[in-house]
């Protein structure tokens, strides 16, 4: 069992995800909070809750399973991000530094993900 408190890729994730609460949820409409925000909140937390999962699997290949759900969760904030700035919703600062960060976290997970697959 791995401490995820540990994993470079998880504090990136915990940061993205605060971020998302802190930062571009309350950007947005408050008749979009709750449908919008509710679901890019829960797709944010998902990411670093799934490597959290991951670290309690016995193996390489259980532990991989669970990166690629945290990678398919990031993928959906990166599109809830994008659907809320062309909507114009998020202002570009805040959009382009979400989406640095989404960024870096897919580019982490897939970098694990493929160094677990090797093992």
């Amino acid at each position: 069992m791995r401490d995820y408190k540990k994993l470079e890729v998880w504090k990136k994730t915990h940061l993205m995800t605060t971020f998302v609460y802190k930062e571009v949820v309350i950007q947005l409409p408050k008749d979009e909070r709750y449908a919008l925000g509710s679901q890019m909140k829960r797709a944010a937390y998902s990411v670093p809750l799934n490597i959290v999962e991951g670290c309690g699997r016995s193996t390489e290949a259980d532990f991989a399973r669970f990166l690629d759900h945290a990678l398919g969760s990031v993928h959906e904030v990166e599109y809830c991000a994008l659907l809320a700035f062309d909507l114009k919703f998020l202002n570009e600062p805040i959009y382009a530094d979400l989406n640095k960060k989404v960024n870096e976290v897919k580019a982490m997970l897939i970098a694990f993900i493929k160094t677990l697959r090797i093992s």
